[in-house]
């Protein structure tokens, strides 16, 4: 892969440089987005579901205007939840601040716990980019 595939926005260097992985990566027509925590300024997790899946949404949009994308070039998502039946409502209102119809496709995978304590989603994103 050539090293200018990779997209790193501002703030995000420690991710690549320190868990040796890159926020996204560009393929042709395509960018493939890691998983992204709602993890705010002090770097932990809010403890409230929406400013924590606010925070998650923030970080996508970051990545993706990084490689010059935007919500609206997401072919795919899927999220992974901790407490997925618990928060999944408060979660759909905060998506549908970001996400316009026609909307990607989604799955939806409830699970036990994440990297980082108290995280409550991690989003993970493809979009079409314009070559």
């Amino acid at each position: 892969m050539d090293k200018s595939a990779v997209v790193i926005p501002a703030g995000m260097e420690h991710y690549y440089e320190q868990f040796h992985f890159a926020p996204a990566v560009k393929d042709g027509d395509r960018l493939y987005c890691s998983g992204v925590i709602g993890i705010g300024p002090d770097g932990k997790p809010a403890a409230d579901p929406e400013t924590q899946f606010s925070h998650a949404f923030e970080q996508v949009q970051s990545v993706l205007t990084t490689a010059g994308a935007s919500f609206a070039d997401i072919v795919e998502m899927t999220t992974f939840h901790v407490g997925l039946q618990k928060n999944l409502t408060a979660f759909m209102k905060v998506k549908d601040r970001y996400m316009q119809a026609p909307y990607p496709s989604w799955t939806a995978i409830g699970i036990t716990e994440l990297a980082f304590p108290g995280g409550l989603v991690e989003i993970k994103v493809i979009a079409r980019l314009k070559v």
